[in-house]
């Protein structure tokens, strides 16, 4: 039986940081996963002890993001996998009102960001022969998220990424997936008034919001042997969000 533990694998995280980050880098080192772990300037990466080295640039900045994985590849003697999960959610605007340097912020953070990160990486993930590229969509991308235009966009437009890079990349033997998260209990989940949260719950039919240790998960099996004959595939892990729960007979 194929494992479903990705041991051994050197594999680059950015917004490592973050709720669903930190979960990933922590779930990877135990699994024996040598893990470089990457954000922006000023976030707290250094904090994250599961993590084999930290680095810190603004995925924004091609330039920054080649240096950065560069020193992550070398500190970690190659590169196996590359997570993109750098994102920014805050955004809040009406699309009507919607300023140009917020939608630049977010789609140059979201998409161009994880675009950046796999180009970077991709000569280390070809000489692996088993590189592996998982980028972290939302729900977003599916079902729309009124006051958040670029967020939605950006998160959609990683699936196309992602899947085009699939059909180029698996050639030279890197596979390429898409995790599609719902609403998960990151801390800003979590922060969000209880009443917002109650209702938030009353869509998913299982009742409740993903822990993060589940998203990371998914993560492991796919940088897994489990999934090498998985490539351009989107997994959604969301509770069964969207899908109708009531029943027309009793």
């Amino acid at each position: 039986m194929l494992s479903t533990a990705p041991h051994g694998r050197r594999v680059i995280v950015s917004g490592a940081a973050g709720g669903i980050g930190r979960a990933i880098v922590d779930s990877l080192a135990a699994c024996g996963c040598w893990v470089a772990a990457c954000d922006a300037p000023g976030a707290p990466v250094a904090e994250l002890t599961g993590a084999a080295a930290t680095f810190s640039f603004d995925v924004r900045d091609r330039p920054a993001v080649e240096r950065g994985v560069a020193e992550a590849i070398e500190a970690l003697g190659g590169c196996d996998a590359v997570i993109a999960g750098a994102g920014i959610v805050d955004t809040i605007r009406r699309a009507e009102h919607f300023p140009d340097s917020d939608w630049h912020k977010d789609i140059e953070t979201n998409l161009s960001g994880a675009f950046y990160l796999a180009q970077a990486a991709f000569p280390a993930l070809a000489r692996s022969g088993d590189g592996r590229v998982i980028v972290i969509s939302s729900v977003a991308a599916e079902i729309g998220l009124p006051g958040q235009a670029a967020y939605g966009a950006s998160k959609a437009g990683l699936v196309g990424l992602t899947r085009t890079l699939a059909g180029e990349w698996a050639s030279r033997g890197v596979r390429c997936n898409v995790v599609m998260p719902g609403m998960i209990a990151t801390p800003k989940v979590l922060a969000l008034p209880d009443t917002l949260q109650d209702s938030l719950k009353r869509q998913i039919p299982l009742g409740r919001f993903g822990a993060t240790d589940e998203l990371a998960g998914v993560v492991n099996f796919l940088l897994s042997p489990a999934a090498a004959y998985l490539t351009g595939a989107v997994l959604r892990v969301d509770g069964g969000f969207g899908l109708a729960a009531s029943a027309m007979t009793a």
